[in-house]
């Protein structure tokens, strides 16, 4: 799942059938393709070896939410942003698949998954690529495409669970910053 910067972050999670068997946590994937993310984690210090793998990895299980999250990290990490994004798009993709939500975010209403549930996997998971995409436009200086995620956010979940308000005040404040 992605934390306030946008970066994954591990979870404890309860033992549910929908938790455990969900492909965000790795249910189906290929065991080459596991491999591959396996080895990219330990050759991470070696760039091009790491991306690499997951190049291996996404050709061996091109769709699968766990090679994309590699990918995404690894993106993150090294500071590229750009890469980043398109993963992020792609990820924003295939949680919409998998939710059964139209393909463009801005079309996604509240009541088309169960977001304002924390415990519901797929619905969550959407949420989470969507504050990544929305922070990562804001980090690459696409301010109103950063607001436009982010206010969808607490559309779909005016509670705001997943901190949304946290990246619209962030762009308030660079926003004045850039008048002064």
């Amino acid at each position: 799942m992605l934390n306030g910067d946008g970066a994954l972050r591990s979870e404890a999670f309860d033992t549910g059938d929908e938790i455990l068997s969900s492909p965000v946590f790795g249910a189906g994937l290929p065991a080459e393709a596991e491999h591959h993310l396996r080895e990219a984690a330990l050759t991470y210090h070696l760039g091009e070896v790491a991306e690499q793998h997951l190049f291996e990895a996404r050709r061996v299980a091109p769709t699968h939410v766990a090679v994309l999250i590699g990918l995404y990290r690894f993106y993150f990490y090294k500071n590229r942003l750009e890469d980043t994004l398109e993963i992020a798009k792609t990820c924003l993709t295939r949680a919409a698949i998998d939710n059964s939500l139209p393909l463009d975010w801005r079309e996604v209403r509240k009541g088309d998954a169960d977001f304002g549930n924390y415990e519901a996997v797929m619905p969550r998971f959407f949420m989470f690529v969507l504050k990544g995409y929305a922070y990562l436009q804001l980090r690459l200086g696409e301010y109103e495409e950063g607001r436009e995620a982010a206010q969808k956010l607490l559309e779909l979940d005016p509670t705001d669970k997943v901190g949304a308000t946290l990246l619209l005040s962030v762009l308030a404040g660079m926003e004045a910053e850039d008048v002064d």
